[in-house]
């Protein structure tokens, strides 16, 4: 299971498909919502409510997006969780409610993997007491403004190849597009929704993913175990171990790029020999497309092809070569 966390905005109101009012008393309906999480009847005019963008399914700048289904689930998931502040899960850190969550949908905008758009909206709501007073001036005046959302995943697939990120990896790099496919890590199938949190300075803009420390690639998790943060508290031991152990990752993926680098290499070299008619930017295109073993494949294929046409290995190499003592008998003419 995978651990997310992500920056939202408290939206305003107006516009097409955006909530109807921001920091309006509720009416009926919202007002009968609202009860199911009061111990007695408030009139509409005693409380106050806003509306939450909690999240979307474009990509994000870790590469990772929300199918539409996932937002759907979060919608149940997040009704009647309590907003804190700063992820300080104290009694007296509590702010406002959700009492209401919904998908919205603009099909007039598309993402950045061409999907139609989709968000998901909260309702929140406090009550207008005296110590409320500031923070609902902080809301109004856009002072208190971004939230920290987490939840928790069971799917974590690439969008190329639908391999299982949560439990392994691919060849396939995050922001890079393969066969007109931008590669992100798709998150599906919500666990649950377990906080939301006001936050003084949010680590991204907008719908930017923070991970949480269950959830982050290795340079987050790195950065995270090398500077003092709440949410992860780890012992001595345990953070010389992750750390060990994230060195260790490091250097295989090194050894693995430069194989990878060294495949593509042969696939292009191979490949003009073999096809000389097919452009060079093609064979780059298919190269960046296909995985590892499918680059060993066609190289090979390639190379088999292009020794047909010309001759790569030196006229006077032996097929099997012997040395003699003095070790010069494959040059002896």
């Amino acid at each position: 299971m995978v651990f997310i966390t992500r920056n939202i905005t408290i939206q305003k109101s107006g516009g097409a498909g955006t909530p109807r009012a921001s920091g309006s008393a509720p009416g009926a309906e919202a007002l009968a919502k609202i009860g199911r999480y009061t111990r007695r009847e408030f009139r509409p005019e005693e409380l106050y409510t806003f509306p939450v963008a909690l999240c979307d399914n474009e990509v994000d700048r870790d590469g990772e997006r929300f199918t539409v289904s996932a937002l759907q689930k979060l919608a149940e998931l997040f009704v009647g969780k309590t907003g804190v502040l700063d992820h300080n899960p104290l009694a007296k850190n509590q702010t406002a409610r959700i009492y209401d969550c919904r998908v919205e949908r603009d099909p007039e905008r598309k993402t950045s993997c061409g999907e139609p758009y989709a968000r998901l909206v909260a309702q929140a709501y406090l009550p207008r007491t005296g110590a409320n007073r500031d923070f609902i001036a902080g809301l109004e005046s856009g002072i208190q403004k971004e939230v920290s959302v987490g939840c928790a995943v069971r799917s974590v697939t690439c969008s190329v190849c639908g391999a299982d990120l949560k439990n392994g990896s691919c060849e396939h790099e995050r922001g890079k597009t393969y066969g007109g496919v931008l590669c992100c890590a798709v998150l599906d199938d919500p666990a649950d929704a377990y906080e939301w949190s006001f936050v003084a300075v949010p680590a991204q803009r907008e719908a930017g993913v923070l991970k949480s420390f269950g959830g982050r690639d290795a340079q987050s998790a790195l950065k995270a175990l090398r500077e003092p943060v709440e949410s992860v508290t780890l012992s001595p031991a345990q953070k010389s171990a992750l750390l060990a152990k994230f060195g260790s990752l490091e250097r295989e993926a090194a050894f693995g790029r430069e194989f990878l680098a060294r495949l593509k290499k042969d696939f292009l070299r191979f490949g003009a020999l073999a096809q000389p008619g097919v452009p060079a930017e093609s064979l780059a295109r298919a190269a960046d497309a296909l995985s590892a073993r499918d680059l060993e494949s066609w190289g090979a294929a390639f190379r088999r092809q292009a020794e047909k046409a010309v001759p790569l290995r030196p006229q006077l190499a032996a097929e099997h070569p012997s040395a003699g003592p003095d070790g010069n008998d494959p040059f002896r003419i």
